[in-house]
């Protein structure tokens, strides 16, 4: 069985277990819509911005420490398909474990503690919206081992895949990194139910602001 057909299994299952109801798309249809052609439009728009600090962390992360610049890493995604997000490197090669980073982690590079604190390293994922992965604003996709850890642990952890992930969300801009996962579904689910084009914009001015002032990062 393929990963992603796995994760699907395992997302469906934990719908049926848990005995919940997953709500008709027209309510959303063209909410869906909108947002998908903005998150093109500003993603487009933020690519060309972003050019001189692409190059300048690209050169940044190669002179610091071996490795690639780019970091690849599977994440569960709508409906539990498997797909790959784009990171600036912001560890030492090898060092991943698919478990959090926290503060003062030593697996964390010099300049990969600069990026994480202004989210720089999460740049690369405006090409994953453009191809459609990701969107703009959404609960932060998990690792496989982790959706599934926390499928087991936490109820109703399932529910975020039935919405398209995102480069930030709800408990990013409330909490950062440090938050616990049962923290980070609050808020995911809170999105959830409330979201709308307005909360949207509402999360990227906040993100703004944290990228900022470098808070609710490490």
């Amino acid at each position: 069985m393929s990963k992603n057909a796995l994760a699907q299994v395992l997302y469906r299952d934990g719908f049926e277990q848990r005995h919940v109801v997953v709500p008709g798309t027209q309510k959303y249809y063209t909410y869906n819509k909108v947002k998908r052609f903005m998150d093109v439009i500003c993603c487009l728009i933020g690519v060309l911005l972003a050019m001189p600090i692409l190059i300048i962390t690209s050169i940044a992360i190669k002179l610091d420490s071996k490795g690639p610049i780019i970091f690849k890493q599977d994440r569960v995604g709508l409906h539990g398909k498997i797909i790959s997000i784009y990171k600036f490197r912001s560890m030492i090669v090898g060092s991943d474990n698919g478990q959090w980073a926290k503060e003062g982690d030593p697996r964390v590079t010099r300049v990969g503690r600069m990026i994480r604190k202004t989210r720089i390293d999460e740049i690369p994922q405006l090409f994953n919206v453009l191809e459609g992965d990701l969107s703009l604003i959404g609960p932060r996709p998990e690792v496989p081992k982790l959706t599934t850890k926390f499928q087991d642990e936490i109820p109703r952890f399932v529910e975020r895949l039935r919405v398209m992930p995102g480069i930030t969300g709800w408990a990013q801009v409330n909490g950062g990194y440090d938050v616990t996962p049962k923290e980070k579904l609050k808020y995911d689910l809170e999105y959830i139910k409330k979201r709308s084009l307005w909360m949207d914009v509402k999360i990227l001015i906040k993100t703004v602001k944290v990228v900022l002032t470098g808070s609710g990062a490490r």
